[in-house]
């Protein structure tokens, strides 16, 4: 279970249970490893909580919330764990931009997964940023039950 106290860490396994989740679910959609990163490898969790890429989750529901960044996510947010799992992914975006962003997550939600995903965002100190290249999926738990969906990247440029 994730903690929105607590930021991944040796002391919680760095939400390996989550990851191994993401990763699966990212190989199945797109048949690659998520940021290359091997599911067998002992400290694949921390690996990914420390990649350079970004990688994102959020729940599902009506409103989902962010229930995972690693450490370039909150970066490039400017968002501290706390801060980015009680955020509302949809304020990821400028309200001018979340049409946009409500109708790529409803076609992640027919397709299961996107590439090659492009939108600007906004950190919130309001610097925006164009994400380039972004892979977003839909994620299930082990009973195909949908929780979710998340997103990685690893280029943007700063507007």
């Amino acid at each position: 279970m994730l903690n929105t106290v607590h930021p991944p860490s040796l002391d919680n396994a760095f939400y390996r249970d989550h990851l191994l989740m993401l990763a699966r679910c990212f190989q199945h959609y797109t048949g690659c490893l998520l940021c290359g990163v091997a599911l067998t490898d002992e400290d694949c969790a921390e690996q990914l909580f420390r990649s350079k890429a970004v990688i994102l989750s959020h729940a599902g529901g009506d409103d989902p919330i962010f229930n995972y960044a690693n450490e370039q996510a909150m970066s490039l947010f400017e968002l501290n764990w706390p801060s980015i799992t009680q955020l509302p992914s949809r304020f990821s975006a400028e309200q001018p931009n979340r049409a946009e962003r409500a109708r790529l997550l409803a076609e992640v939600t027919a397709n299961g997964f996107i590439e090659n995903y492009q939108g600007v965002r906004i950190a919130s100190s309001g610097r925006r940023f164009r994400i380039e290249q972004a892979v977003v999926w839909n994620v299930r738990d082990a009973a195909g039950n949908y929780v979710g969906q998340a997103a990685t990247f690893e280029h943007w440029q700063f507007l």
